[in-house]
């Protein structure tokens, strides 16, 4: 939300329910959101919503996205063990992404080893990025502005 302020074309993909994600809906949603934008799309997931795009890719072409910036995502078993999350959410989508991706993962986030993030990132073809011990890169975790993401992003748009 914090990015989207500072970037004029950027839009925050609203979910209906974000204590109770639903893949279907969270999905609709992105294609959606996708579909309204005239420009390749440049995608900034965190979290839930890095596995909501692997779900998407996976339903749809993703000819609009350029490509995407991937914070943190969380374990397939993390996921599993939250009862407000739809258990559809797992297994994850392990195909390639086609589009150029990065993925920035923390040695202790709690809902992730670095290990499983490394997994993931080979499956979905994304650059890794070891962002350190960051937690899980969120408010929570002390992130506020959090400029060297912002950096690492500069990087990733100048190779799109």
């Amino acid at each position: 939300m914090r990015w989207a302020q500072k970037l004029s074309t950027a839009r925050v993909v609203e979910q209906t329910y974000w204590s109770r994600p639903n893949l279907n809906d969270w999905v609709g949603r992105l294609i959606e959101e996708i579909n309204l934008c005239e420009r390749p799309v440049l995608i900034l997931a965190h979290s839930l919503g890095v596995v909501t795009l692997a779900h998407t890719v996976a339903r749809f072409d993703g000819a609009k996205i350029a490509g995407a910036f991937l914070v943190a995502p969380p374990s397939e078993a993390a996921v599993s063990v939250i009862e407000s999350i739809d258990p559809a959410f797992t297994p994850y989508p392990t195909t390639p992404l086609p589009f150029p991706t990065v993925l920035i993962a923390s040695q202790n986030d709690p809902f992730c080893s670095y290990e499983e993030a490394t997994r993931l990132a080979a499956a979905w073809g994304s650059d890794l990025t070891d962002a350190g011990e960051a937690g899980h890169i969120n408010a929570e975790s002390g992130h506020g502005p959090w400029p060297e993401g912002l950096m690492k992003l500069a990087s990733f748009l100048r190779q799109l």
